[in-house]
Formats: structure tokens, C-alpha cells, sequence
């Protein structure tokens, strides 16, 4: 056995010390050849030292580039959340023809971080080629089918590993939640019976989640609040949330810019008025303005960035894990605004559509950085969605996020997902009188029973001239990677508005507790 095949079978069984002696014995006796720096690098990437495994991955391009080593060093690229490096590496791999399956699911897993979903079907589509029978390529090319509109072919992927493997919870989330259910047509007695079987405890919380989806659909408003009930409540004990963590990010923020504001590092901040950041709670029409939005002839939609978050992390230099946390934002007010806008638009810069002049960034988190915005981006639009503060407790408390992701930890609880609205609605008025005029609340409600009224204000708002088009902009083709793109793919309409009331019974805690805040509920 050669010594890149000792190296690449000791990878695959996990004996990474052994997979190393072998790849770095390989680098010393061929050190002109690429193989040898590749599997070192893919080495120390399994042992978790990505920074360590990038150079050598990169030393092994150097020596002549590889559509397999290009799309690894993309992938890790990606890690390290430098996306502009990762997108041409990937690009590149792809334009030397990789053949073999894992390269190709690699490529269209790097496009997709990347938020080129359209351009990740063609290598998710050869890798299922090339493996028909891999059920995760196969679901990389049905959520990649279904984000960019291909409702039809993503539902036959997700039944066809579905008929292989029946308790796929992944697949039968992402099925329920890809178009509406009715009762004639459901999945309820099938996800029944995978939920009965279902061993883990994330398998049971995607398929009590696609349940509680299919069964509001339907109209069993009683058992679906049931399997979320039992669903959220497992998922805060696994994940120990506790609101504290998120009240302490709100107290640093509220601090920052009340008590610290008198030391708020000067500076004149990037004048690009490239940017339109669209806030707010989650699934409080977010996606849909940034529909409206990027249907305009002059704005494209990055999707939801982390560009913010991240400038404001790397320029701290805290040394937390998280992104954001007290210390990090204590510590962001002594950063120069123009250095804050500077990297953001660098960063920014890397997922910008072309062919635009203005570009939306639709990270709702981004409420937490108004003040960062207003300051380190001047010109820059800013909008925030406001709706029903029943409808929003009652939309975030029903949604499965990404599970792991700190951002939305607090929905798993009903009371904490009212404690979080209160939160926001308070920092929002801090945001109001501190930078008047710089943020547009944009009623949900309103927009829904005035369309064109309300497109007209916030394309004003955004200093954009009118297009007719922002009234079609269920037509508008581009991809989207939210809970929303089933509806954001219909003409605009009423049937979200007042929703919680069918759950009344259910969310009567929160909606006393939020009405003794002082916070009005229609």
C-alpha cells in the first residue's frame, strides 16, 4: 500500500496519528507533489486545528491545483468565516471537472453557505448522479431545489429518501414545511408512526415540529400546540437555556449606548449607501420585505449576513467563543465606527449580488447593532418589521431555527419568547430616540392591508425610486433559505394576521404577562 493510501485509510477509520505519519512521510519523500501537505492539512482538520490545516491544504494548491483540494480548502475557508477566499476556491475546483461524488457535495455545500443556492444545484445534482444511493447528497439537492422554487423536485428527493429510510427526520421536516398541507393531502399518520419509532432526541424534536406544522395546516390546532409544547420544552432542557444570557446582552447594548454613550469612540463611519439592513423579530415579514426589496431593479438581496456580527467580534478581540455576548459589546464601543463600516462592507462585499447598486442584508438579529449601524454606516437604510406582538410570541415559539444557533435560543419557551419580545420592543424605542428618522417600523399588518401604500413608504424610506415590480415580488425568482419561502412565493396576503388567537387558550400566560409590561396586544 502506497503511503497516500495508508493516509487516506487511516482517515477513514479515524486513526489520525497514523493518517498524519503517513501524509507527512509522503510530503518528505515526494515534497514537489501535492498529496502529501493535503492529507497532513485534512489531518489536522479532523483533529479540529483548522487554522493549522488551511496553509497546508494551501501548500498542497500551491503545487499544482486539485478540484478535491480546492473544495476541501474552500470548506475550511468557510470555518474560518472567510468567505471571499472560499467562494474563489470553490469556483475554481468546480472549473476542473471533479467527478467523484464528495468533491462535488462539497463545492455545492460551500456555494450554499455562501448563499448561492441557485449555483449549488449543479454540483449537488452530479454528486446524486454520481451516488444515487447517498441520502445526504441526495438532501443537499432537495433543500438547494426547494430554496430556489423547484417545489416539485425537491418533494420527490425527499420522498425518495423517505422510501429508503423511513425515520429521516430531516427530510420529513423539510417535507412538511415546504408547502402548505390540506386534509385530503397530509403526512400526519406517516409522521405519527416515524415520531413512535424515532430514538433521538433531535430526530423527535424535527418530526414533532413537522407534525405541529402539518396538523395548524389542517386545522388540529389542540394536538399541535401539544407536540410544540413537548418538543420545546426538551429542547431548552438539552440545550440548558436560561433568559439570563439573553437579558444580559440587552443590558450591555442598553448600557453602551445610555450610560457609556459619553465614550463611544468618535469616528465618521463609511459613507456607502450601498446597504439596506432589514431588522426585527423573526418571522415578523422580514422575508417578505426583503422580497420587496430586492424585486426593485437596483437591489439585490445578500441574504441574511453575519457580516455586522463578525466586524464587530474580530474588531474587539474578545476572546469568548460566541459572537456576541456582554463583554464583546461593552468592549465595541471603543472601536472607531469608520473601522466597524469599513469591515463590514468588506465583508459584505463578498456576498453582494452584481449588476446592483444596493444590496439588503436581512439578518434579523441585527436589531442588537442599530446603534453600530447608525454610527459606523451613516447612510446606510435601516428597516425593522413590526407585527401583533401575540402573532410574533406565537410565530417564534412555533418555528424550529437552526437548533444550535444562540440567536434563537429563547424560542423553545413561550414565557421566554414573550420576555425576548419585550426586550426588543424596549430596545427599539431606545433605538428611536437615540437615532430619530434612521429606522423605518414597518407594520406587518399594515403592509398586508395596504400593499402598494406601504411599499411606497419604504421604498421612500430607502431613497429608491418606485418599481411596479415590488408589488410582484412573488415572482421574483431568487432564492430563499427561510421558513417563508413557501409564502413569500405567493401573492401578498391576510391569512398570518391573528393567527395566535386560535392558540388563545394556549398563550393566555404570555399575553397577560406581556399586557402587565405595558405592551398593547390587538
Amino acid at each position: 500500500m502506497t503511503l497516500e493510501a495508508q493516509a487516506r485509510a487511516a482517515l477513514r477509520r479515524g486513526d489520525l496519528p497514523a493518517a498524519a505519519a503517513a501524509a507527512k512521510a509522503l510530503a518528505l519523500a515526494s515534497p514537489d507533489e501535492p498529496a502529501g501537505f493535503f492529507l497532513l492539512g485534512m489531518a489536522a482538520a479532523e483533529a479540529g486545528q483548522i487554522a493549522k490545516a488551511v496553509p497546508l491544504i494551501e501548500a498542497a494548491v500551491e503545487r499544482g491545483p486539485e478540484a478535491e483540494h480546492l473544495a476541501q480548502l474552500a470548506r475550511l475557508l468557510i470555518l474560518l468565516r472567510r468567505d471571499g477566499e472560499a467562494a474563489n476556491a470553490a469556483q475554481a475546483a468546480m472549473t476542473l471537472a471533479p467527478g467523484d461524488a464528495l468533491t462535488l457535495d462539497t463545492i455545492g455545500c460551500v456555494l450554499a453557505r455562501l448563499g448561492d443556492h441557485e449555483g449549488s444545484l449543479t454540483p449537488f445534482a452530479a454528486a446524486v448522479k454520481a451516488q444515487p444511493g447517498n441520502l445526504d447528497y441526495r438532501y443537499n439537492l432537495a433543500a438547494a431545489s426547494g430554496f430556489t422554487g423547484r417545489v416539485d423536485d425537491a418533494r420527490a428527493h425527499y420522498e425518495t429518501i423517505l422510501a429508503k429510510d423511513p425515520g429521516d427526520a430531516r427530510a420529513h421536516y423539510a417535507l412538511a414545511i415546504l408547502s402548505r398541507q390540506t386534509a385530503q393531502a397530509n403526512h400526519v399518520a406517516r409522521l405519527q408512526s416515524a415520531l413512535a419509532k424515532a430514538s433521538k432526541p433531535d430526530d423527535a424534536l424535527r418530526i414533532r415540529y413537522a407534525l405541529a406544522k402539518e396538523l395548524e395546516d389542517i386545522g388540529n390546532s389542540g394536538d399541535a400546540f401539544q407536540h410544540l409544547s413537548a418538543a420545546n420544552a426538551a429542547h431548552k432542557r438539552a440545550i440548558q437555556y436560561d433568559f439570563g444570557q439573553d437579558a444580559a446582552i440587552f443590558d450591555a447594548v442598553e448600557a453602551l449606548f445610555i450610560d457609556g454613550a459619553h465614550s463611544l469612540a468618535a469616528g465618521q463611519g463609511n459613507a456607502d449607501l450601498a446597504p439596506i439592513f432589514v431588522v426585527g423579530m423573526p418571522r415578523t415579514g422580514t422575508t417578505l420585505v426583503d422580497r420587496i426589496l430586492s424585486s426593485h431593479r437596483d437591489v439585490g438581496s445578500a441574504g441574511e449576513l453575519q457580516a455586522m456580527p463578525l466586524a464587530v467580534k474580530r474588531l474587539t478581540g474578545t476572546s469568548s467563543r460566541v459572537v456576541i455576548d456582554p463583554e464583546t459589546v461593552l468592549a465595541s464601543g471603543g472601536i472607531n465606527p469608520t473601522e466597524i463600516g469599513d469591515a463590514y462592507m468588506e465583508r459584505a462585499g463578498h456576498h453582494r449580488p452584481r449588476g446592483v447598486a444596493r444590496f439588503t442584508d436581512k439578518l434579523p438579529a441585527n436589531f442588537l447593532y442599530i446603534g453600530h449601524i447608525a454610527r459606523a454606516l451613516p447612510n446606510a437604510r435601516i428597516v425593522c418589521l413590526r407585527r401583533n406582538p401575540m402573532d410574533t410570541v406565537w410565530s417564534n415559539y412555533k418555528n424550529l431555527f437552526a437548533s444550535q444557533s444562540a440567536y434563537y435560543a429563547y424560542s423553545y419557551d413561550l414565557m421566554d419568547t414573550a420576555r425576548y419580545y419585550m426586550r426588543f420592543d424596549r430596545l427599539m424605542a431606545m433605538w428611536e430616540r437615540l437615532y430619530p428618522d434612521r429606522v423605518l417600523q414597518l407594520s406587518y399588518e399594515a403592509l398586508v392591508a395596504d400593499q402598494e401604500g406601504q411599499t411606497r413608504r419604504l421604498l421612500d424610506h430607502c431613497r429608491l425610486e418606485w418599481d411596479e415590480a415590488c408589488l410582484s415580488f412573488h415572482e421574483n425568482r431568487a432564492a430563499v433559505a427561510t421558513p417563508s419561502a413557501a409564502q413569500v412565493r405567493r401573492p401578498i396576503n391576510a391569512d398570518a394576521v391573528g393567527k395566535w388567537r386560535s392558540y388563545a387558550d394556549a398563550l393566555e400566560p404570555a399575553r397577560a404577562w406581556l399586557e402587565a409590561q405595558g405592551i398593547k396586544i390587538i
